[in-house]
């Protein structure tokens, strides 16, 4: 099958390319190169650089390259930069996103799959976080996904359109060639190695007064190559019916046992200084991914933090600039 993956020059949508050409599978990256890193393609991928801003070339993109499937990876993904900036959320992401699902339908291509995010469940009733939870999104950045999973949802009413839309939480870990690159870099682990390779001086907690096990946030964190997995699997369950799935590793580690693993990991002290809460942080976030293990046999192979951990570790090691 040969798939159109956007975003495939990024951290998540790289890594899923590499899956995917293992896996057997023709893969086509769109990438404008603004997040996304030109050494991180895999380099049996075919590469077009391109914005989906721009119509025509995404009209072209499908009508030179006739792909059979999509998967949509390319989006601003910021949580706290669409509090600041919501119109480049609300507004470059949905209207991107739509230009993608038009050429789609105009180019008869039926199957897609949408990157979502957890930032759907603000203040989740429940944890686990299912399915069933009710959608609040937490930021600019959560609704635009959201909007883009009820365009699915119509798409599919209307023209058979089938679709996944995958909720992860957080990504973490590496594949040996490809990792996490990103610039400026807000995830934790990441954060914490940085300090271990000597590109920063400490690590920063906000906040240990939560109602957890040892007083700072409780975060699900998901292999990067399990994500990967899951979108294959996804992928191929489509001729059955459009889905929804929550995805993460259905465990959660504290904000403390992710540095103190680290610590293990590296050998090095990674000072730690705890600040003050931030804003709209709660206190644990842990996905139910019962759905898709039970419908489509997914299993975590890398659940365990240290193994996730030392995953990114190996590669930071290896690529201690990142992509430069």
């Amino acid at each position: 099958m040969k798939i159109l993956v956007t975003g495939g020059a990024g951290y998540i949508g790289s890594i899923v390319v590499e899956q995917l050409i293992e896996a057997g599978e023709s893969v086509v990256v769109f990438d404008n190169l603004y997040q996304g890193h030109r050494a991180a393609v895999h380099p049996d991928a075919i590469f077009v650089e391109g914005d989906l801003a721009d119509r025509a070339a995404v009209d072209a993109l499908f009508d030179e390259h006739r792909p059979e499937a999509v998967m949509h990876f390319a989006s601003h993904t910021l949580v706290g930069e669409s509090m600041e900036n919501p119109f480049r959320y609300l507004g470059e992401n949905v209207t991107n996103g739509l230009n993608l699902l038009q050429s789609a339908v105009r180019h008869d291509v039926r199957r897609f799959i949408l990157s979502s995010t957890a930032n759907l469940f603000d203040d989740p009733e429940r944890i686990p976080i299912d399915e069933a939870e009710r959608i609040v999104p937490g930021s600019p950045y959560g609704e635009s996904k959201y909007i883009l999973e009820r365009m699915l949802h119509w798409l599919d009413r209307i023209y058979g359109f089938r679709y996944a839309a995958l909720r992860y939480f957080n990504a973490a870990g590496a594949s040996t060639e490809r990792g996490e690159d990103h610039h400026p870099e807000t995830h934790l682990i990441p954060i914490v190695l940085s300090v271990a390779l000597g590109r920063r001086d400490k690590v920063i907690i906000f906040g240990d007064d939560y109602p957890t096990r040892d007083g700072t946030c409780v975060r699900d964190y998901v292999h990067v190559i399990d994500l990967a997995q899951a979108h294959i699997l996804a992928l191929r369950a489509l001729d059955r019916g459009s889905r929804v799935y929550n995805l993460g590793n259905g465990q959660g580690f504290t904000v403390k046992e992710v540095v103190e693993t680290a610590r293990e990991i590296t050998g090095h002290p990674i000072p730690a200084e705890v600040g003050p809460r931030r804003p709209g942080d709660p206190a644990t976030l842990i996905a139910g991914s019962d759905r898709i293990r039970r419908e489509l046999g997914w299993e975590p192979k890398y659940p365990a933090l240290r193994d996730i951990i030392e995953s990114a570790w190996k590669w930071h090691q290896s690529h201690p600039n990142g992509y430069s």
